[in-house]
């Protein structure tokens, strides 16, 4: 924003004018509304973890480049039969048996070695994909949760908003009692209350919007404070359909490029019981009266002694691939047994939105309706119509919260489960 550069311009402007000067600015940076959907988009767009596991993707990619590649030849330089004794002592010229060597050496790994290298970079960038995944997955499924958090507790400040016109009714018709000559002194205090225990929601339910404000604002930064508009999908959740689901769960899904590595890094330790080779070629440089030379050499490792090198190491990755097995198999009872409490909290909470919207809701409203009846008539009390209004205030703050606890349940559910598409995503 660009307040800080004019502070001095709008300190000299009038305060009515810096205001709307100030109204503007903010109107402008957040008059687009925030649908659920531009929400995830943002997310996906703009959240630093995914830039994050992008780099460690391209990072992988670019070490797999050279790993099939053969070593980088090496220049080798030096002085054969360098005489140390006699006249010719020191001498490179003189002594027909001195000669000045340049040449180059090329490593040669076995075939087995180098592909068992590629093989293992190649996993190590289906596992940096598969990661990218698991926090682009879980990206969405926060950024949902704060969204819907964010819009239960708009639409119960809304609700709230307007119970402060049918307080004002009420507290007419209090007075307007009174002034007839009925009831007591006492009934003037209980509308003024009822208005105090609204604003102490009011409070409490602001607090927790600011909350859901900056929760969002980890995921899409100030874009947060922009007014929601638009609803949450209704994803069918299905129990069926995610159990298919479950063994395609990313954090699941993840240890098959794990194993590929493990794999590949165990035919590479097998590997290491081939010898490699390697080729030295070389120029000899003798005195002018002698002819030069040239020179090839040959190399070969020597593995014998794979017992106490070569077998340890093959048997200490056979060891991990074992143990990622065990460990896949834990992760997949632990999200097994998740699914099946998700899916029991989620179908509670759809039991209890219908019960509380079918049945409490319309109930809390037929006690208001017959606690005022009776009061109008003299036959009631105003603290049964009080106390009537407020369990029906509290029914309905409770059915949005149950609602937004079951969007919140089908949101971590969808988002575990599947692959969700996001409009706008590049």
């Amino acid at each position: 924003m660009l307040i800080p550069k004019f502070s001095g311009r709008l300190s000299r402007l009038p305060l009515c004018c810096t205001a709307l000067l100030l109204a503007s600015v903010a109107g402008t940076a957040f008059a687009e509304p925030l649908s659920f959907d531009h929400a995830l988009a943002l997310a996906v767009r703009g959240t630093p973890a995914l830039r994050a596991e992008a780099a460690q993707v391209d990072a992988a990619r670019q070490t797999a480049i050279p790993t099939g590649e053969l070593p980088d030849p090496k220049l080798v330089l030096g002085i054969d039969n360098l005489p140390i004794e006699g006249p010719d002592r020191f001498s490179l010229t003189r002594d027909g048996m001195t000669m000045q060597r340049i040449g180059l050496m090329q490593e040669f790994p076995n075939g087995a070695k180098r592909g068992a290298r590629v093989a293992a970079a190649q996993g190590r960038i289906a596992q940096a994909e598969a990661q990218a995944r698991i926090t682009r997955l879980a990206v969405l499924r926060e950024t949902a949760l704060a969204w819907i958090a964010r819009d239960a507790v708009e639409r119960q400040l809304a609700r709230i908003d307007a119970l402060d016109s049918e307080n004002r009714l009420f507290d007419a018709a209090v007075r307007a009692r009174l002034a007839g000559g009925k009831g007591s002194a006492l009934d003037a205090v209980a509308p003024r209350q009822e208005a105090a225990m609204i604003d102490a929601r009011r409070d409490e339910l602001t607090a927790r919007r600011q909350q859901a404000i900056a929760a969002l604002k980890r995921w899409i930064g100030p874009r947060a404070e922009a007014p929601l508009t638009g609803a949450v999908p209704d994803w069918p959740i299905a129990h069926a359909t995610l159990e298919h689901a479950l063994h395609g769960h990313p954090e699941l899904a993840i240890f098959d490029p794990r194993g590929r590595v493990l794999d590949a890094e165990v035919a590479e330790a097998k590997a290491e019981k081939q010898p490699d080779w390697a080729l030295e070629l070389a120029y000899q440089k003798r005195g002018a009266q002698f002819g030069d030379m040239a020179m090839m050499q040959v190399s070969f490792d020597l593995p014998v002694f794979a017992a106490s090198r070569q077998d340890p190491k093959i048997a200490a990755r056979l060891a991990e691939r074992a143990g990622l097995d065990a460990e896949r198999e834990a992760v997949l009872r632990e999200h097994a047994a998740m699914l099946e409490t998700d899916f029991a909290e989620y179908q509670r909470l759809a039991s209890a939105v219908k019960r509380q919207r079918e049945v409490l809701l319309p109930l809390a409203g037929e006690k208001v309706d017959l606690a005022l009846a009776g009061w109008r008539g003299g036959k009631g009390e105003l603290a049964d119509l009080v106390m009537a209004r407020r369990e029906r205030i509290d029914a309905e703050l409770m059915a949005i919260a149950l609602e937004g606890e079951r969007r919140q349940m089908a949101a971590r559910l969808h988002y575990a489960y599947s692959e969700p598409t996001v409009s706008g995503e590049k």
